[in-house]
Protein backbone atom coordinates (compact mmCIF):
# COMPACT_ATOMS: atom_id res chain seq x y z
CA UNK A 1 0.00 0.00 0.00
CA UNK A 2 3.22 2.25 0.79
CA UNK A 3 4.20 1.86 -2.65
CA UNK A 4 0.42 2.70 -4.26
CA UNK A 5 0.50 6.21 -2.69
CA UNK A 6 3.84 6.95 -3.72
CA UNK A 7 6.74 5.50 -0.83
CA UNK A 8 10.15 6.61 -2.43
CA UNK A 9 13.56 5.84 -1.29
CA UNK A 10 14.29 8.93 -0.26
CA UNK A 11 11.23 8.98 1.98
CA UNK A 12 12.75 5.37 3.35
CA UNK A 13 15.56 7.25 4.49
CA UNK A 14 14.10 9.66 6.27
CA UNK A 15 12.03 7.51 7.98
CA UNK A 16 14.34 5.16 9.40
CA UNK A 17 15.28 7.14 12.83
CA UNK A 18 11.84 6.64 13.24
CA UNK A 19 11.52 2.94 12.16
CA UNK A 20 14.01 2.10 14.88
CA UNK A 21 11.69 3.29 17.45
CA UNK A 22 9.17 0.73 16.29
CA UNK A 23 7.01 3.52 14.54
CA UNK A 24 5.23 2.62 11.37
CA UNK A 25 5.04 5.09 7.91
CA UNK A 26 1.63 6.51 6.96
CA UNK A 27 0.84 8.94 4.22
CA UNK A 28 -2.85 10.94 5.46
CA UNK A 29 -5.64 10.35 2.93
CA UNK A 30 -7.89 12.31 5.04
CA UNK A 31 -8.05 14.80 7.35
CA UNK A 32 -11.08 16.02 8.32
CA UNK A 33 -11.42 17.97 12.09
CA UNK A 34 -8.49 16.47 14.32
CA UNK A 35 -8.76 13.19 12.94
CA UNK A 36 -6.76 11.90 10.26
CA UNK A 37 -6.99 8.27 7.84
CA UNK A 38 -3.80 6.85 7.34
CA UNK A 39 -2.44 4.43 4.51
CA UNK A 40 -0.01 2.52 6.03
CA UNK A 41 1.68 -1.35 5.69
CA UNK A 42 -1.03 -2.49 7.88
CA UNK A 43 -3.94 -1.05 6.01
CA UNK A 44 -5.96 2.01 6.41
CA UNK A 45 -5.82 3.22 9.94
CA UNK A 46 -7.54 6.10 12.20
CA UNK A 47 -5.04 8.42 13.70
CA UNK A 48 -5.03 11.22 15.93
CA UNK A 49 -1.73 13.14 17.00
CA UNK A 50 0.09 12.68 20.09
CA UNK A 51 0.31 15.39 22.77
CA UNK A 52 3.91 16.81 22.26
CA UNK A 53 3.07 17.25 18.94
CA UNK A 54 0.05 19.20 19.29
CA UNK A 55 2.38 20.99 21.74
CA UNK A 56 5.68 21.14 20.04
CA UNK A 57 4.52 22.06 16.30
CA UNK A 58 5.18 25.08 14.90
CA UNK A 59 3.22 27.06 12.11
CA UNK A 60 1.90 24.69 9.52
CA UNK A 61 3.30 21.59 11.63
CA UNK A 62 0.16 19.38 12.46
CA UNK A 63 -0.37 16.78 9.24
CA UNK A 64 -1.25 17.62 6.16
CA UNK A 65 -3.70 15.92 3.78
CA UNK A 66 -1.01 14.12 2.00
CA UNK A 67 1.64 13.89 4.30
CA UNK A 68 4.06 11.61 5.39
CA UNK A 69 4.13 10.20 9.23
CA UNK A 70 5.45 8.17 11.41
CA UNK A 71 2.52 6.66 13.91
CA UNK A 72 2.42 4.13 16.70
CA UNK A 73 -0.57 1.47 15.59
CA UNK A 74 -3.55 0.36 18.38
CA UNK A 75 -3.33 3.75 20.41
CA UNK A 76 -6.45 4.52 22.82
CA UNK A 77 -9.47 4.23 21.52
CA UNK A 78 -8.32 1.64 18.46
CA UNK A 79 -6.79 4.82 17.11
CA UNK A 80 -3.09 4.89 15.63
CA UNK A 81 -0.96 8.16 17.09
CA UNK A 82 0.98 10.46 14.78
CA UNK A 83 4.52 11.06 16.35
CA UNK A 84 6.20 12.92 13.31
CA UNK A 85 5.90 14.38 10.37
CA UNK A 86 8.20 13.76 7.70
CA UNK A 87 9.65 16.55 5.62
CA UNK A 88 7.79 17.46 2.94
CA UNK A 89 8.79 17.61 -1.14
CA UNK A 90 6.14 20.50 -1.17
CA UNK A 91 3.68 22.72 0.41
CA UNK A 92 0.25 24.27 -0.94
CA UNK A 93 -0.37 26.84 1.64
CA UNK A 94 -2.66 29.90 2.51
CA UNK A 95 -2.57 32.28 5.16
CA UNK A 96 -5.15 30.93 7.57
CA UNK A 97 -8.88 32.37 7.45
CA UNK A 98 -8.85 35.62 10.52
CA UNK A 99 -6.85 38.57 11.27
CA UNK A 100 -4.43 37.00 13.50
CA UNK A 101 -4.22 33.52 11.07
CA UNK A 102 -0.79 31.71 10.36
CA UNK A 103 0.05 29.52 8.02
CA UNK A 104 -2.27 26.67 7.16
CA UNK A 105 -0.75 23.62 4.72
CA UNK A 106 -3.62 22.91 2.44
CA UNK A 107 -1.80 20.13 0.89
CA UNK A 108 1.80 18.17 1.37
CA UNK A 109 4.02 16.41 -1.38
CA UNK A 110 2.24 17.07 -4.06
CA UNK A 111 3.49 17.20 -7.68
CA UNK A 112 0.54 18.96 -9.96
CA UNK A 113 -1.87 21.46 -8.37
CA UNK A 114 -4.77 21.92 -10.67
CA UNK A 115 -6.22 25.02 -9.73
CA UNK A 116 -9.87 24.90 -10.63
CA UNK A 117 -12.78 27.75 -12.18
CA UNK A 118 -15.56 27.36 -14.14
CA UNK A 119 -16.26 29.12 -17.24
CA UNK A 120 -19.39 29.79 -16.72
CA UNK A 121 -19.17 32.67 -14.73
CA UNK A 122 -16.08 31.75 -11.87
CA UNK A 123 -13.16 33.37 -13.80
CA UNK A 124 -11.81 36.10 -12.45
CA UNK A 125 -8.70 36.82 -13.41
CA UNK A 126 -7.09 38.13 -10.15
CA UNK A 127 -8.26 35.35 -8.31
CA UNK A 128 -6.44 33.05 -10.41
CA UNK A 129 -3.40 35.40 -10.37
CA UNK A 130 -3.58 34.56 -6.36
CA UNK A 131 -3.94 30.95 -6.77
CA UNK A 132 -1.30 30.76 -9.19
CA UNK A 133 1.43 32.53 -6.79
CA UNK A 134 0.35 29.83 -4.27
CA UNK A 135 0.82 27.08 -6.94
CA UNK A 136 4.44 28.11 -8.13
CA UNK A 137 5.97 28.85 -4.33
CA UNK A 138 4.18 25.44 -3.43
CA UNK A 139 7.07 23.86 -5.90
CA UNK A 140 4.00 21.92 -7.41
CA UNK A 141 3.05 22.41 -10.85
CA UNK A 142 0.74 24.75 -11.73
CA UNK A 143 -2.03 23.65 -14.15
CA UNK A 144 -5.06 25.65 -14.75
CA UNK A 145 -8.24 23.90 -15.23
CA UNK A 146 -11.15 25.65 -16.96
CA UNK A 147 -14.12 23.75 -16.16
CA UNK A 148 -17.84 23.85 -17.55
CA UNK A 149 -16.47 24.06 -20.90
CA UNK A 150 -19.70 22.76 -22.60
CA UNK A 151 -21.72 26.22 -20.84
CA UNK A 152 -20.06 28.73 -22.90
CA UNK A 153 -19.81 29.57 -26.93
CA UNK A 154 -16.61 30.74 -27.38
CA UNK A 155 -14.09 28.68 -24.86
CA UNK A 156 -10.84 29.22 -27.57
CA UNK A 157 -11.20 33.28 -26.31
CA UNK A 158 -11.64 32.36 -22.60
CA UNK A 159 -8.36 29.87 -22.62
CA UNK A 160 -6.56 32.82 -24.31
CA UNK A 161 -7.96 35.26 -22.08
CA UNK A 162 -6.85 32.86 -19.40
CA UNK A 163 -3.26 32.19 -21.05
CA UNK A 164 -2.61 35.55 -20.91
CA UNK A 165 -2.66 35.68 -17.17
CA UNK A 166 -1.34 32.11 -16.76
CA UNK A 167 2.16 32.93 -17.55
CA UNK A 168 4.28 29.55 -17.97
CA UNK A 169 1.20 27.32 -16.97
CA UNK A 170 -0.87 24.94 -19.46
CA UNK A 171 -4.55 26.07 -19.53
CA UNK A 172 -6.95 23.34 -19.89
CA UNK A 173 -10.66 23.36 -20.82
CA UNK A 174 -12.55 20.52 -19.91
CA UNK A 175 -16.19 19.28 -19.44
CA UNK A 176 -16.94 16.59 -16.87
CA UNK A 177 -20.06 15.59 -18.93
CA UNK A 178 -19.28 15.62 -22.10
CA UNK A 179 -15.58 14.00 -21.50
CA UNK A 180 -13.83 17.12 -23.63
CA UNK A 181 -10.39 17.78 -21.82
CA UNK A 182 -10.39 14.67 -19.43
CA UNK A 183 -7.79 13.09 -21.09
CA UNK A 184 -5.60 16.07 -21.02
CA UNK A 185 -6.22 15.84 -17.34
CA UNK A 186 -5.37 12.38 -17.18
CA UNK A 187 -2.04 12.97 -18.87
CA UNK A 188 -0.57 14.52 -15.19
CA UNK A 189 -1.59 12.12 -13.50
CA UNK A 190 0.89 9.50 -14.08
CA UNK A 191 0.66 6.18 -11.38
CA UNK A 192 2.65 7.29 -8.21
CA UNK A 193 1.76 10.96 -8.63
CA UNK A 194 -0.11 12.99 -7.02
CA UNK A 195 -2.21 16.25 -7.60
CA UNK A 196 -4.31 18.65 -5.77
CA UNK A 197 -7.51 20.00 -6.86
CA UNK A 198 -7.98 24.18 -5.65
CA UNK A 199 -10.42 26.51 -6.19
CA UNK A 200 -13.58 28.31 -5.47
CA UNK A 201 -16.66 26.57 -4.02
CA UNK A 202 -19.41 25.64 -6.80
CA UNK A 203 -16.60 25.05 -9.65
CA UNK A 204 -16.89 21.29 -10.45
CA UNK A 205 -13.98 19.75 -8.75
CA UNK A 206 -16.04 17.18 -7.44
CA UNK A 207 -17.92 16.42 -10.44
CA UNK A 208 -14.34 16.36 -12.00
CA UNK A 209 -13.56 13.92 -9.61
CA UNK A 210 -16.87 11.38 -10.28
CA UNK A 211 -15.61 11.69 -14.11
CA UNK A 212 -12.06 10.43 -13.58
CA UNK A 213 -12.85 8.40 -11.01
CA UNK A 214 -15.91 6.98 -13.29
CA UNK A 215 -17.94 6.39 -10.24
CA UNK A 216 -20.39 8.89 -8.32
CA UNK A 217 -17.73 8.65 -5.53
CA UNK A 218 -18.23 12.39 -4.34
CA UNK A 219 -21.38 14.37 -3.84
CA UNK A 220 -22.64 17.06 -6.32
CA UNK A 221 -24.91 20.26 -6.58
CA UNK A 222 -26.32 21.08 -9.83
CA UNK A 223 -25.82 24.40 -10.62
CA UNK A 224 -28.15 27.44 -9.56
CA UNK A 225 -30.29 28.61 -11.95
CA UNK A 226 -29.89 31.88 -10.70
CA UNK A 227 -26.77 33.16 -10.66
CA UNK A 228 -24.66 29.91 -12.73
CA UNK A 229 -22.23 28.84 -9.04
CA UNK A 230 -22.81 25.24 -8.20
CA UNK A 231 -22.97 24.61 -4.05
CA UNK A 232 -20.24 24.12 -1.78
CA UNK A 233 -20.04 19.52 -1.35
CA UNK A 234 -16.38 19.04 -0.10
CA UNK A 235 -16.10 19.23 3.61
CA UNK A 236 -12.87 17.37 4.08
CA UNK A 237 -9.87 16.99 2.54
CA UNK A 238 -9.43 13.68 1.12
CA UNK A 239 -6.59 11.84 -1.16
CA UNK A 240 -8.26 9.60 -3.63
CA UNK A 241 -6.65 6.62 -5.50
CA UNK A 242 -7.81 6.84 -9.25
CA UNK A 243 -7.91 4.01 -11.37
CA UNK A 244 -4.84 4.96 -13.20
CA UNK A 245 -2.62 4.46 -10.34
CA UNK A 246 -2.41 8.73 -10.01
CA UNK A 247 -3.34 10.39 -6.94
CA UNK A 248 -5.49 13.11 -6.62
CA UNK A 249 -6.32 14.84 -3.68
CA UNK A 250 -10.06 16.87 -3.06
CA UNK A 251 -10.55 19.64 -1.00
CA UNK A 252 -13.23 22.23 0.30
CA UNK A 253 -13.65 25.23 -1.88
CA UNK A 254 -11.67 28.47 -0.57
CA UNK A 255 -13.90 31.67 -0.01
CA UNK A 256 -10.22 33.34 0.32
CA UNK A 257 -7.12 32.73 0.14
CA UNK A 258 -4.57 34.95 1.91
CA UNK A 259 -1.17 34.58 0.22
CA UNK A 260 1.65 32.99 2.64
CA UNK A 261 5.50 33.29 2.09
CA UNK A 262 5.17 33.68 -1.64
CA UNK A 263 7.38 36.25 -3.22
CA UNK A 264 9.11 33.84 -5.88
CA UNK A 265 5.18 32.46 -6.13
CA UNK A 266 4.58 36.05 -6.96
CA UNK A 267 7.42 36.57 -9.24
CA UNK A 268 6.64 33.81 -11.21
CA UNK A 269 3.41 34.42 -11.71
CA UNK A 270 4.20 37.81 -13.06
CA UNK A 271 7.03 37.25 -14.76
CA UNK A 272 5.83 39.62 -17.11
CA UNK A 273 5.48 42.51 -15.03
CA UNK A 274 8.79 41.63 -13.26
CA UNK A 275 10.58 41.62 -16.18
CA UNK A 276 9.46 45.27 -17.70
CA UNK A 277 10.32 46.79 -14.25
CA UNK A 278 13.85 45.07 -14.71
CA UNK A 279 14.08 47.05 -17.57
CA UNK A 280 13.26 50.82 -15.89
CA UNK A 281 16.18 52.79 -15.83
CA UNK A 282 16.38 53.62 -11.47
CA UNK A 283 16.47 49.93 -10.19
CA UNK A 284 14.52 51.63 -6.96
CA UNK A 285 12.17 52.74 -9.29
CA UNK A 286 8.98 53.24 -7.74
CA UNK A 287 6.61 53.07 -10.92
CA UNK A 288 4.82 56.77 -10.75
CA UNK A 289 6.69 59.25 -12.28
CA UNK A 290 10.14 58.60 -12.78
CA UNK A 291 11.95 58.95 -16.51
CA UNK A 292 12.46 55.50 -18.08
CA UNK A 293 9.95 53.89 -16.13
CA UNK A 294 9.30 50.89 -18.22
CA UNK A 295 5.84 49.81 -16.64
CA UNK A 296 4.75 53.37 -16.66
CA UNK A 297 5.05 52.88 -20.49
CA UNK A 298 3.70 49.87 -21.02
CA UNK A 299 0.79 50.95 -19.40
CA UNK A 300 -0.12 53.94 -21.30
CA UNK A 301 0.68 52.07 -24.56
CA UNK A 302 -1.78 49.37 -23.84
CA UNK A 303 1.61 46.27 -23.74
CA UNK A 304 1.15 45.96 -19.74
CA UNK A 305 -2.94 45.64 -18.87
CA UNK A 306 -3.92 48.08 -16.21
CA UNK A 307 -5.49 45.54 -14.20
CA UNK A 308 -2.81 43.15 -14.30
CA UNK A 309 -0.23 45.94 -12.83
CA UNK A 310 -3.15 46.62 -9.72
CA UNK A 311 -3.34 43.00 -9.02
CA UNK A 312 0.67 42.83 -8.85
CA UNK A 313 0.76 45.70 -6.68
CA UNK A 314 -2.17 43.95 -4.33
CA UNK A 315 0.13 41.00 -4.10
CA UNK A 316 2.68 43.11 -2.85
CA UNK A 317 1.23 44.80 -0.39
CA UNK A 318 -0.27 41.64 1.14
CA UNK A 319 3.21 40.01 1.06
CA UNK A 320 4.74 43.54 2.37
CA UNK A 321 2.20 43.03 5.61
CA UNK A 322 2.46 39.78 6.16
CA UNK A 323 6.14 39.81 6.58
CA UNK A 324 6.17 43.19 8.25
CA UNK A 325 3.66 41.93 10.89
CA UNK A 326 6.77 40.12 13.09
CA UNK A 327 8.45 43.17 12.72
CA UNK A 328 6.66 46.69 13.45
CA UNK A 329 10.01 48.83 12.29
CA UNK A 330 9.84 47.26 9.02
CA UNK A 331 6.06 47.52 8.69
CA UNK A 332 5.90 51.20 9.61
CA UNK A 333 8.98 51.85 6.78
CA UNK A 334 6.85 49.97 4.58
CA UNK A 335 3.82 51.68 5.34
CA UNK A 336 5.52 54.85 4.73
CA UNK A 337 7.01 53.60 1.68
CA UNK A 338 3.29 52.34 0.00
CA UNK A 339 1.80 56.34 1.46
CA UNK A 340 4.84 58.04 -0.73
CA UNK A 341 3.87 55.74 -4.07
CA UNK A 342 0.17 56.38 -3.90
CA UNK A 343 0.36 60.26 -3.20
CA UNK A 344 3.02 59.99 -6.15
CA UNK A 345 0.43 58.40 -8.01
CA UNK A 346 -2.04 60.62 -7.52
CA UNK A 347 -0.47 63.71 -8.36
CA UNK A 348 0.37 62.22 -11.71
CA UNK A 349 -2.92 61.72 -11.87
CA UNK A 350 -3.96 65.34 -11.42
CA UNK A 351 -1.08 66.09 -13.76
CA UNK A 352 -2.64 63.82 -17.05
CA UNK A 353 -5.89 65.75 -15.92
CA UNK A 354 -4.74 69.19 -16.32
CA UNK A 355 -3.08 68.15 -20.12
Amino acid sequence: MLDTYGWSDALRRDFAPHAANGLIAGRVILQQRGLYGLATQLGELRAEISGKLARDAEAGGYPAAGDWVAAQPGGSGDLAIIHHVLPRRTAFTRKAAGSGGGMQVVAANVDVAFITAALNGDLNPRRLERYLASAWQSGATPVVVLTKADLVADVEAAVAAVEAVAVGAPVLAISSLTGEGLEAVRGYLAPGRTAVMVGSSGVGKSTLLNALLGVERMATQAIREDDGRGRHTTSHRELILLPGGGLLLDTPGMRELGLWDSDEGVAATFEDVEALAARCRFSDCGHTNEPGCAVRAALETGALDDGRWQGYRKLQRELAFTDAKEDPALRAARRRQWVAITKAQRSGKKARGKD
